[in-house]
């Protein structure tokens, strides 16, 4: 309910003595009810044990899926009043594996269980999912609403469960399981046979000791036996099974190898090249020899030497020899280079397809890093007289290529790539958009020449585009109009007032040539903002307004609420229900929307209290009651008088007490009973003798001096003796007589019509 002092029920009526209280009550109750603040409730889901497993147990405590296995439950509780719409949908979330829910991950929906209040909902794990704190919720769409999330969970899907295989710089050589290192000196332990290895984390581990590294390798520097597995959680990777071989590292003696310096380091293509050979010839060691750092020779035992095929094109490059074996640090030689005499390059500096036009002249030119080259052009494949220079001028068109001759002691002979001249019947043009496009999606495009044909009089396409594209006169037109000053091969949009179908005119000699159409449909920048004047509605006559800055005059625009068009023609939106709202303007032919605001059901159980409603105090003492949940606060005796307007209120004496609680503008009123603990018995002992201890049938203060307690003490003979209101704790008189010894009297303790203690006084002379 909304508070309205213009009303005839106010809160200044509501709030009256106690006398009121319990009709007050049911009206507040009544009114609650009736304004629709009592709704669904949705439970936080809860994991259960798989029933197609069968037998009985606990729920899951955490989720190990894998392709073989991927099927989890959890049982979901929510109270209907009222039941929620026709077209809800139940949605089971899950959070990142940090628990939060701002970018949920939707597991399941649940579309048929609008009418049961209990059920499960099976669900399968993304195979993304590694992390220690996922956390699961459910939705319901109609109304928007959300349980409490769950504890954070374990959960693993295990792409990858077979042992990891590790081995020195990742090379898949297990050999005898053994690394030496020596003189300061580190190794590199890598996984080699998981695919996307750096797609996970890993547990490493020096004999029983788990290191700190978490990537797929290591760098080592101590002895030790060295293990690692996939880090799938506390709980799941021991049941994926990945724990890798055992790798030894142990220190080691370095013997300092080195290659033997060759005779000669340079050769000709073919030439016969004298062995490599590593200093240290022992067969039981192993070698591995590496150009340029990449193995050319596998790890073998005994094999010290290696002979260079220059018959190779790329024989020449840095060499060198890696030694391996027990007891001996692994090493690594200083590299050799080899060069290559004699070898060389042909380059190409016109493009490889080229146009002639009538009149005009192509010039082919190459470059060569030869030696005192010497140089003949082909045109379809027939020598060209004359043509023996790095350039060639032709008005033909053909297939050109050039031959390179090296003489000198490594000669050698290298034809240059083929350039094709076209003489074409007609040009063709194509553009395109140059980054990826779509109506709407974005705000600003280039557009640009992408391929331009030489079209052959039998119809042959050949891309000129390299040679053509800087020698064209361009002019883009938008609707068949020319663009002013946009006369270069591309042209740049960025404004919705420039949507429109391009094409792009282009000439050169005596062809003309018009492009394809490439039309343009750019989303404005515009920012849609929204606002509510309210976010919770307190009841279903309520109206809140949702309202935008933007100027909604003369456009096409749209109003939301949970995904579905509720308002086309309003330039402000009056609702009473809950949901999602967003307003969508159509800008130039595309939507641009605005933020979303969630207007939600009141909910009074939003207010709670740090105190039972019937509050019980020690007499003299006092208790702090405080309220959460609310924005503002009054809370008032049962006198109608205001003692507090902080959240807050110190309660010492009996009485009731009413809270008036307002979230925003809606009110929740909570009602609070004091009353006081007796702290002694009432006794039925006393001893008239005079002493002045225990001369007085003395009643607790919750009894004595009030003004609505009734005491009446009898004889044996029901004669009454005393039958007073605000009983000042001062029977028997001193007057009074007792004849005998141990008489007994009877008392009744009225409060009202209703008797709230009686019993019997033994009087001891």
């Amino acid at each position: 309910m909304r508070y309205n002092p213009n009303a005839n029920l106010t809160l200044e009526h509501m709030k009256k003595p106690t006398t009121y209280s319990k009709t007050f009550i049911f009206i507040i109750t009544f009114l609650l009810l009736s304004c629709g603040m009592v709704a669904q409730t949705l439970n936080r889901p809860t994991p259960i044990r798989n029933p197609n497993f069968g037998g009985s147990g606990s729920g899951w405590t955490a989720a190990c899926a894998s392709a073989s296995f991927n099927e989890y439950f959890v049982n979901f509780t929510w109270s209907a009043n009222p039941n929620v719409n026709s077209d809800n949908t139940f949605v089971l979330e899950l959070s990142d594996a940090t628990g939060n829910f701002t970018n949920p991950i939707v597991l399941t929906t649940v579309t048929d269980r609008n009418n049961s209040n209990d059920f499960n909902i099976q669900f399968s794990l993304p195979t993304n999912t590694r992390g220690n704190g996922y956390k699961l919720r459910v939705k319901s769409t109609s109304p928007v609403l959300f349980s409490p999330e769950t504890i954070a969970y374990n959960m693993y899907y295990i792409n990858y469960r077979n042992p990891i295989r590790i081995t020195e710089n990742g090379s898949g050589i297990i050999g005898n399981g053994k690394i030496a290192i020596c003189d300061g000196g580190t190794a590199v332990i890598a996984v080699d046979n998981v695919p996307n290895a750096e797609t996970y984390q890993y547990i490493w581990r020096r004999s029983s000791t788990v290191l700190p590294d978490k990537g797929p390798s290591i760098t080592v520097s101590q002895n030790g036996m060295y293990s690692v597995e996939i880090d799938y959680g506390n709980v799941c990777s021991g049941s994926a099974g990945t724990l890798s071989n055992l790798i030894t590292v142990e220190g080691g003696t370095k013997l300092g190898i080195a290659i033997n310096a060759p005779t000669t380091t340079a050769f000709c293509a073919g030439e016969t090249a004298a062995p490599l050979e590593a200093t240290i010839n022992n067969s039981d060691l192993f070698y591995t020899w590496y150009k340029n750092n990449v193995e050319v020779s596998a790890r073998t035992r005994g094999q010290f030497s290696y002979t260079i095929d220059t018959n190779l094109a790329d024989f020449n490059g840095d060499y060198t020899v890696k030694i391996e074996g027990d007891g001996i640090c692994s090493e690594t030689t200083a590299p050799v280079t080899i060069t290559k005499t004699g070898g060389f390059t042909v380059t190409e500096t016109n493009a490889l397809d080229m146009v002639i036009l009538p009149g005009q002249t192509k010039t082919l030119e190459v470059n060569t890093t030869a030696s005192s080259p010497t140089y003949q052009w082909f045109r379809n494949g027939t020598a060209i007289a004359g043509a023996t220079n790095n350039t060639y001028n032709t008005t033909q068109a053909g297939t050109y290529y050039v031959q390179v001759l090296q003489s000198g002691a490594c000669a050698a002979t290298t034809n240059s790539g083929t350039t094709t001249i076209v003489a074409p019947t007609s040009l063709e043009l194509v553009t395109n958009y140059t980054t990826s496009y779509s109506d709407c999606d974005n705000s600003t495009i280039l557009l640009d020449v992408n391929i331009i044909n030489a079209v052959s009089s039998a119809g042959i396409r050949t891309d000129v585009t390299a040679d053509l594209k800087d020698s064209l006169s361009y002019q883009w037109k938008k609707d068949g109009i020319d663009v002013p000053g946009a006369t270069a091969a591309t042209i740049s949009l960025t404004q919705v007032t420039e949507n429109g179908v391009y094409t792009l005119d282009a000439s050169i000699a005596s062809f003309l040539m018009t492009s394809n159409s490439l039309p343009v449909v750019l989303k404005s920048d515009e920012v849609v903002s929204i606002t509510a004047s309210d976010l919770t509605v307190c009841n279903n006559t309520e109206t809140i307004t949702v309202s935008t800055t933007n100027n909604l005059t003369g456009e096409t625009f749209q109003w939301l609420r949970n995904g579905t068009v509720v308002n086309t023609t309003d330039t402000t939106l009056a609702t009473s229900e809950t949901g999602i709202y967003q307003l969508v303007i159509s800008r130039e032919g595309c939507p641009i929307s605005s933020n979303e605001i969630t207007i939600n059901p009141f909910d009074a159980s939003l207010i709670s209290l740090d105190a039972p409603e019937d509050l019980v105090l020690v007499e003299g003492s006092s208790r702090t009651v405080t309220a959460n949940g609310g924005t503002a606060y009054e809370w008032r005796d049962e006198s109608n008088n205001v003692i507090s307007n902080s959240s807050s209120v110190t309660l010492t004496n009996e009485g009731t007490y009413i809270l008036t609680a307002f979230i925003d503008a809606c009110v929740v009123l909570k009602e609070i009973t004091v009353s006081y603990r007796d702290t002694f018995r009432i006794p039925n002992v006393i001893t008239v003798n005079g002493d002045g201890i225990n001369d007085l049938w003395l009643l607790p203060n919750t009894y004595a001096n009030q003004d609505d307690v009734r005491v009446i003490i009898q004889n044996t003979q029901g004669t009454e003796l005393l039958n007073v209101t605000n009983y000042q704790n001062n029977w028997p008189q001193s007057s009074m007589t007792f004849p005998t010894q141990n008489m007994i009297f009877y008392y009744t303790l009225q409060k009202g019509n209703e008797v709230v203690k009686q019993g019997t006084i033994t009087v001891i002379k």
